[in-house]
């Protein structure tokens, strides 16, 4: 099984994770980086390569699996600079996160004309936030071949049983303060998640990753401990039923929860 391995940012992680990954095979793993405009000279014509090799270069490979184009700020500049490097043959599938069907139909627009294709979309997807499902952002992924990579499917551990009102997050940390005022209006999906969890002999986090494969998607989960790499990889195992699917996603839709952070925006 090949890892699927991101690099986190240039600089000091992106040199530890080379180095690591300069000891295993490497047809054994995909790496997966970004380029985000923010961090990009927008005025310069090699800008998009530019960032492609300083981090290329800490991570000891001369070839991204996936390279995505992070955010939809001035979309079009930014994938119409990503061509020659796509053409050079350095990137094996191109991908877009952050962005709407409109943004990406116009991408796909862009480059077509050079012979390429959006081959990945990566965007916050989960019971709480299907806004990329109602949008038709999955339809059209699925008729145009185009993998769906799902982060943010926990909620940040909000989906994953271990907190509730008696057992909130800190509250001085980020996560406290997005979710704890969420935490009761959570609380009949959550007791949905342990069921459904019990059911199936598992646990209670496996639920919504399990959810977010049976609809297609491939959910990018962070771990910080080997039970929660377990964990996401017995979730793939799980198979819900239309009841179980359908359950579920009334009562996310019953908490009227808005969980768009302020980095993101609604598919529309």
């Amino acid at each position: 099984m090949k890892r699927h391995l991101t690099g986190i940012g240039m600089g000091a992680f992106e040199k530890v994770l080379g180095d690591f990954l300069g000891t295993i095979p490497r047809d054994s793993y995909l790496i997966s980086d970004k380029f985000t405009p923010q961090c990009a000279d927008s005025a310069a014509e090699n800008a998009v390569t530019a960032l492609y090799e300083k981090s290329a270069e800490l991570l000891g490979t001369d070839y991204m699996d996936f390279y995505w184009i992070h955010n939809p700020m001035d979309a079009p500049k930014w994938v119409t600079k990503l061509i020659p490097l796509a053409k050079s043959g350095k990137i094996g599938k191109i991908g877009l996160s952050n962005h709407s069907l409109a943004e990406i139909k116009e991408a796909e627009e862009i480059l077509a004309k050079e012979g390429l294709k959006i081959s990945a979309i990566q965007n916050h997807y989960s019971l709480l936030n299907r806004s990329s499902e109602t949008s038709g952002i999955l339809d059209y992924c699925r008729e145009n071949d185009i993998l769906f990579f799902s982060y943010m499917v926990l909620e940040q551990g909000a989906l994953t049983g271990k907190y509730d009102t008696d057992h909130p997050f800190p509250e001085d940390s980020d996560r406290g303060r997005t979710y704890n005022p969420m935490l009761p209006q959570l609380e009949k999906l959550n007791a949905r998640l342990e069921e459904i969890a019990d059911h199936h002999n598992a646990a209670a986090a496996q639920i919504p990753t399990a959810w977010a494969i049976a609809k297609g998607t491939l959910p990018i989960i962070g771990v910080t401990k080997v039970y929660q790499a377990e964990d996401a990889a017995k979730a793939a195992e799980i198979k819900l039923t239309e009841e179980e699917i359908a359950s579920l996603e009334q009562l996310a839709d019953q908490t009227q929860l808005n969980v768009i952070r302020y980095w993101e925006k609604e598919m529309r």
